[in-house]
C-alpha cells in the first residue's frame, strides 16, 4: 500500500473516531458539569445560607426578647445597703466584660419587709454603699434580666451557626455532584476509548493482517 493513501486513511479513520485524550467524549450521555452552572450553584448556595441565617438571628432575637419580658415581669430592681465589705471577685468573673464581687446586704421586699442576704456588686464596694439588685417576687436576690446586647449576641450566632451549617450542607451536595459526574464522564470516555482505540492507532488493521499472513 502507498504510504500517502496509509495516511490519508488513517487521517479519516481519526475524523470518523473524533477522539483525543483531552477532549472526553461523553458517549452514553454523562452530564459534564459546566464552570457556569458550578458559579450558579455557588452563588445560590451562599443566598440560601445568608437568608436561613438572616432568618434564625431574627427567630433567635424575637425568642429572646420574649423570655426576657416574661422574666422581667417576676423580677424587681430594689436599693440594697452594704453591711460589709465586698470580697475579691473570683477568677472565673476576674477578668469578664463586667466582673463583680459578693457582699453582705440589706434590702426591703416586698414594701417593708427587711431582708438580708449577699448580692452582686462591683469590686471593691465599701459597706454602707447603696447598690442596685434585683429580687424576684419573694424578695430573693436573682441575675437581672437580659439586655439587649446579650440578646443580639445569642441571635448573630445563632444565626452565623445556621449559615455555616447550611453553607457546609449544601456545599458537600455540590461536590458529591461534581465527583458523580466526573466518574461518569471519564468512565464514559474510556468505555469509548476502548471501542475507537483499535481503529485510530491502527492496530486493528494490523492484527487483521497478521492474522490472513498466517491463513
Amino acid at each position: 500500500m502507498d504510504i500517502g493513501a496509509a495516511g490519508t486513511q488513517a487521517d479519516r479513520s481519526h475524523g470518523r473516531c473524533g477522539m483525543t485524550r483531552h477532549e472526553p467524549s461523553d458517549g452514553d450521555g454523562a452530564p459534564r458539569v459546566p464552570e457556569a452552572f458550578g458559579r450558579a450553584a455557588l452563588v445560590l448556595l451562599l443566598t440560601l445560607a445568608l437568608v436561613c441565617g438572616a432568618v434564625a438571628t431574627g427567630a433567635l432575637w424575637k425568642a429572646g426578647a420574649d423570655a426576657d419580658r416574661e422574666r422581667a415581669a417576676h423580677r424587681h430592681r430594689v436599693t440594697a445597703t452594704t453591711t460589709g465589705p465586698a470580697r475579691e471577685p473570683s477568677a472565673s468573673t476576674r477578668y469578664g466584660t463586667e466582673p463583680y464581687a459578693l457582699a453582705p446586704a440589706t434590702w426591703e421586699h416586698p414594701e417593708r419587709v427587711s431582708r438580708s442576704g449577699t448580692v452582686r456588686v462591683p469590686p471593691r464596694t465599701p459597706p454602707g454603699r447603696a447598690v442596685t439588685v434585683w429580687v424576684d417576687e419573694t424578695g430573693t436576690p436573682i441575675r437581672a434580666p437580659g439586655d439587649a446586647a446579650s440578646r443580639s449576641l445569642t441571635a448573630v450566632s445563632g444565626g452565623v451557626a445556621v449559615a455555616g451549617l447550611v453553607g457546609a450542607a449544601g456545599a458537600g451536595a455540590l461536590l458529591l455532584v461534581r465527583r458523580t459526574a466526573e466518574g461518569r464522564r471519564y468512565a464514559a470516555w474510556e468505555r469509548e476509548w476502548e471501542r475507537v482505540e483499535p481503529v485510530w492507532s491502527g492496530r486493528l488493521r494490523r492484527d487483521s493482517g497478521a492474522g490472513t499472513d498466517d491463513d
